[in-house]
């Protein structure tokens, strides 16, 4: 499994990735009707300029995605936000996205002094998911009551996460 810093190239594979990822319900907050060209390539583009994209692949194939980017506001130069990860379903459960999500923290800590703040939201019901950021260091940090509309029409709470680089 390689993990490498992903490029404008990688635009059809990553939207491929996820319109596969969000055929599972809840696999993605969109829905697999809302993935477009369009949606991909203006996060690609944005993480690529002013942010962190990596991708995981295995004998050439796209296994997962992670990105996030800066808002572009001065107030909000030291955080990343938009954090998003997939992970093709035949991959999930084997570490793909674990690996994702260290080497995204590492290259944060590494190689981008001025972020001080990576924030991401995670639906209420999945708690393997808060679970899962947690492990990598995230924090909770409050919640977004009613934020979620399911499929089913019910609603949900959105919970807002961060990592922050400790030693600022």
């Amino acid at each position: 499994l390689i993990v490498r810093q992903a490029s404008l190239d990688d635009i059809d594979a990553i939207y491929q990735l996820y319109l596969n990822v969000a055929k599972i319900p809840g696999g993605l907050a969109r829905l697999e009707t809302e993935i477009s060209r369009e949606y991909i390539q203006r996060f690609v583009t944005n993480s690529c300029a002013a942010g962190l994209i990596l991708v995981a692949e295995k004998q050439g194939q796209l296994l997962g995605e992670i990105h996030g980017y800066k808002s572009g506001l001065f107030c909000f130069a030291h955080v990343l936000s938009e954090l998003t990860i997939a992970v093709a379903p035949k991959a999930q459960g084997q570490g793909v996205g674990r690996l994702l999500f260290q080497q995204f923290i590492n290259d944060v800590s590494l190689k981008m002094p001025e972020i001080v703040r990576v924030e991401l939201i995670a639906r209420e019901s999945n708690q393997k998911a808060l679970a899962f950021y947690e492990s990598l260091g995230f924090h909770q940090e409050g919640c977004f009551k009613r934020r979620i509309r399911n499929i089913d029409g019910t609603l949900e709470s959105d919970i807002p996460m961060a990592w922050y680089r400790e030693e600022v």
